[in-house]
């Protein structure tokens, strides 16, 4: 099994920063990748970054191209998401995600493991 754990969520100014951390434990050996999604109330979760733990490949969301940036350390089994110029629509609930297997590394249901999301709020 698979543990992930996300922090770094909070309350912030429209065009204000936030950067959000996701710590996974567990067995976590042979992973391909980790995303980040989120989910506004009275709507679908929904695709933001993803970044692959064994190539140089990461893919947004059109949404987020520009602002959001997805990193990892592989060292410390950490991703991160540093959001910039945030906007009120990117209030949502962000989760971290963790699957096994190939591409595609945008597709919710594709994904095997999940933490249990942290508030972001970009206020108006």
């Amino acid at each position: 099994q698979v543990q992930l754990v996300e922090s770094g969520g909070g309350l912030v100014q429209a065009g204000g920063s936030l950067s959000l951390s996701c710590a996974a434990s567990g067995s976590t050996f042979g992973s391909a990748a980790m995303g980040w999604f989120r989910q506004a109330p009275g709507k679908e979760r929904e695709f933001v970054a993803s970044i692959s733990l064994s190539e140089d490949y990461t893919a947004y969301a059109e949404s987020v191209k520009g602002r959001f940036t997805i990193s990892k350390d592989n060292a410390k089994n950490t991703v991160y998401l540093q959001m910039d110029n945030l906007k009120p629509e990117d209030t949502a609930l962000y989760y971290c995600a963790m699957k096994r297997g190939g591409y595609p590394y945008t597709t919710v249901s594709r994904y095997d493991y999940w933490g249990r999301g942290t508030q972001v709020t970009a206020s108006s």
